[in-house]
Order: structure tokens, then sequence, then C-alpha cells
């Protein structure tokens, strides 16, 4: 894990650029916070699987640990996030944090600064069948990638889910300290695009919803810890 030290950030953003629910531009205090360098691996999830009989992910038959066990595990959904980051004494970070983590404190476009994606940095905009060996890459991958505070693919690779509920307002309402998502919802945020997606949803401010039940071949996550 890294910490995240305490302090301000810009989260969001202004501008004809941003999509409204990314707006407006507002300034947050978070406390620190530790983020797994990594997203969850499939071999860390068959631990779990292991330990706790938990429902394998969408896609598990597909996955063979001796080639697989560097890439991030896929088709799991908020539930399942959630569990795991329990079972590891951590949880699933808030949006705020995430965003921190990925951007830095000065406003960062993509987690390595503002120049855009290219093949050196991210795994992106593949837009093929999905395939562990063909599309997903080890979670320890594009050195030239990592965030400010040094964390792995925090663009691209795999969606991440995060613990808050979605509110396309919630920006123009939330808490300028730790601020924890709405209380309820019908959908969980998710952030940093996936191995599928173009540049514009590798934005470090850019948000993305599902409902919390879905599993596809686009979203993981990473665990925080306070």
């Amino acid at each position: 894990m890294m910490m995240i030290p305490e302090g301000m950030f810009a989260m969001g953003a202004d501008g004809t650029q941003a999509l409204e629910d990314e707006r407006p531009l507002h300034r947050v205090w978070l406390d620190a916070v530790s983020m797994d360098l990594h997203e969850v691996t499939t071999a860390q999830y068959a631990a779990f699987l292991a330990a706790e009989h938990h429902e394998a992910p969408w896609r598990w038959e597909m996955v063979n640990l001796s080639l697989h066990g560097d890439r991030p595990v896929i088709g799991v959904d908020w539930h399942d996030a959630d569990a795991y980051c329990r079972w590891k004494g951590k949880r699933l970070p808030t949006e705020a944090e995430w965003e921190k983590a990925a951007r830095g404190t000065d406003g960062q476009l993509y987690p390595w600064g503002n120049q855009v994606p290219t093949k050196e940095l991210a795994n992106f905009a593949l837009g093929a069948r999905f395939s562990y060996s063909q599309v997903l890459m080890p979670v320890r991958s594009y050195e030239q990638g990592k965030s400010s505070y040094g964390l792995y693919q925090m663009a691209g690779n795999v969606w991440e889910w995060v613990q808050d509920w979605y509110a396309a307002n919630y920006y123009e309402t939330s808490p300028d300290r730790n601020p924890p998502g709405p209380e309820q919802g019908q959908f969980k945020v998710l952030r940093g695009g996936s191995w599928a997606d173009l540049p514009k949803y590798l934005l470090t401010y850019g948000r993305f919803k599902l409902p919390p039940e879905t599993r596809n071949s686009y979203t993981g996550f990473r665990c925080a810890k306070s």
C-alpha cells in the first residue's frame, strides 16, 4: 500500500470539457489514507475464494493462475469487491480518496500528468474480445504511467469500484471534508477507465456508474485503509 497524506486537493473540473456530473471544480480536505499500489489480482482473489468460499467471479473458469495470476481480477460486482477488501482488513476507497490518489494535489488530467495517453502510459482502447492474456496487463505494468504517489494503472486496464453511491449533482452539495458520497442510490461509482475505453475515459476526474450487481470484463478494484 501507499500512504496518501492528509490535506486539500482540487476535485472535479470546470469548463466546457467537463461533463455535468464532473462539475464544479471544488476543494476537498481528506484525512490520510493508504491505497493499494495496484489493482487486486486473480492470484490475490483466488486466496480469498479459497478462504471464504465466496461465489466465484464471472468468467472465472477462464483463469489460469500460472499465466494470469498477475492480471487484475474482473467479473466482480461491487459486493464482491467490498467483501474482499473487508476480508483483508481494508475497505473500498471513497470516490474522493480515489481521485486524490490518481491526480495528486495539482489537478493533473491523468495520473502521470497532462500528456494525452499513449501505449507507453496505459492499457486502453483495445476494443478486442475479452481474454485474460490478450487485453489485460500485469498490474505492475506501465512504470511511466504511475501516479505522483506511485500507484500503478489508475488509468486503464480495468475500471475500479469505489465505495460511493452515485448522484449526478453530488459535487454541488458534498461536504468539503472527507465526503462519503450520497446515503443511497441506484448506481455505484467506478473510476479510471479500462482496456477497452477511449482516452477521455481515463481522465482523473472522470466518473462512471453501474448498478452494484454488475459483473463484466472491464471492471475490477483496489482497496484502501484509513
